[in-house]
């Protein structure tokens, strides 16, 4: 274990009773705190701190790997042994090969690129085979990032694409395989189903639905229909589980690094870019990254990525552990307080997976007076900005939000807050 995660392990609850501040109708008071910043993060799904190794190998680059990759004098080789050393600790995150991987600005864009090289080969492939498909048709679920929804949407708007958004279901929170089985038409080429989602922490069946697609996918080729493409967006799972790309057997897959202790850079798994999968390019430039995503690499971040992967590689089922005892500890505490009649953990779904380090909750009930806290005061809990509007029991929507309302104290006596978290905490409170 590094010893910036073993001096961070004592982490262990977040929060653990609202109640002493709020059901008293008391005002948060002044509160200790050992974080140097007076304040404790608990929003580690939208992003988090970068590894003091990883500071350290972005610096190191900065320094000593400053020349264009692409050239040959010293500072320029240094660069291409950084990027290419890179390249194989991320690959071996996720159990691909070094020449699968392609380096991006973050996850927007390699999620659009992915999309962007479905319909360019649905169109392509039609064109050869000289049949008439018509309009590209591509299947996703209604929790996905924007970096998915809103390309879908900008394309079905054109008139250049069709969208089909599987709702989760209310039962398993997941995006279910009939479901997104039974949305698929003659003109499908791209199922894109996140493999955590970062609000519920719900894992869905992207194994499953990739083994169904690929063997949906022999059937279409004998009928003339075009290949269906699989991608799952990792961005919650690396560094909180495993992820190998093996098992899920997914055609792509987006690695962004800025949520696993990295830098705000990206990566694309493709399996056999340009060969066993198609990869099409958005850019055109100089021919780096093998042409797929030119322009002169960022070796810095490049860099610091290839060393948070290395950390997961090694560490994740520590890292994992640890955070589901967290996660536990939280919950256990927070209906210790409340009692089970009042909290309701909102990603408690029956059989299905979640992600170690997310907790999402309502509390329910009378005398809650909680109030809305954008700018919180050195020792209070730094919640997430929005979360998932609740309709009603296990009714969840992404795209309906409401602010969160925090209202607790770090030093009530029913509470226990050990600094530095690596939590989600999504928390609705219900009158």
């Amino acid at each position: 274990m590094p010893r910036w995660w073993a001096g961070r392990a004592a982490a262990r609850s977040c929060v653990c009773a609202v109640a002493a501040a709020m059901g008293a109708g008391m005002e948060p008071a002044e509160v200790r705190c050992e974080d140097p910043e007076g304040r404790i993060y608990l929003d580690y799904n939208a992003t988090t701190p970068p590894a003091p190794e990883v500071v350290q190998a972005v610096r190191d680059a900065m320094s000593q790997a400053w020349g264009n990759p692409s050239s040959s004098y010293p500072a320029g080789r240094k660069a291409k042994e950084h990027i290419g050393s890179a390249r194989e600790s991320v690959a071996r995150m996720v159990g691909g090969r070094p020449e699968d991987i392609v380096f991006t600005s973050g996850g927007t864009e390699a999620n659009n690129m992915v999309i962007h090289t479905a319909c360019r080969h649905f169109h392509d492939s039609q064109a050869t085979s000289g049949d008439r498909w018509g309009t590209p048709h591509i299947i996703t679920s209604s929790v996905e990032h924007d970096s998915v929804r809103l390309p879908l949407e900008q394309l079905v708007k054109e008139g250049l694409a069709e969208a089909t958004f599987v709702p989760v279901s209310q039962q398993s929170g997941r995006a279910e395989v009939d479901d997104v089985l039974a949305a698929i038409r003659p003109t499908t080429c791209l199922v894109s189903i996140m493999l955590a989602n970062n609000e519920t922490g719900v894992i869905m069946p992207v194994m499953e639905l990739s083994q169904c697609v690929h063997a949906l996918n022999q059937r279409r080729v004998a009928e003339g229909l075009p290949r269906i493409l699989v991608h799952t967006d990792a961005a919650q799972m690396i560094g909180k589980g495993h992820v190998d790309v093996q098992v899920l057997g997914v055609d792509y897959l987006t690695i962004v690094g800025h949520k696993f202790y990295g830098p705000r850079i990206g990566a694309l798994y493709v399996r056999g870019p340009g060969t066993t999968t198609p990869l099409h390019p958005m850019l055109f430039g100089g021919g780096q990254e093998r042409s797929f995503r030119p322009g002169t690499e960022n070796t810095p971040m490049i860099a610091g990525l290839g060393k948070a992967a290395e950390l997961v590689s090694k560490n994740w089922e520590t890292y994992e552990a640890h955070m589901r005892d967290v996660r536990d500890y939280l919950e256990a505490k927070l209906e210790a307080s409340f009692g089970k009649q009042r909290i309701h953990l909102n990603s408690h779904f029956t059989g299905s997976k979640r992600l170690c380090n997310t907790s999402n909750f309502s509390i329910l009930g009378p005398g809650l007076q909680g109030k809305v806290r954008r700018n919180l005061p050195k020792g209070w809990p730094a919640f997430p900005a929005h979360t998932p509007c609740v309709l009603g029991t296990n009714s969840l929507s992404s795209h309906a939000r409401m602010p969160v309302v925090v209202c607790a104290r770090t030093n009530s006596p029913a509470m226990e807050v050990w600094k530095h978290q690596y939590c989600y905490i999504s928390c609705e409170f219900k009158q």
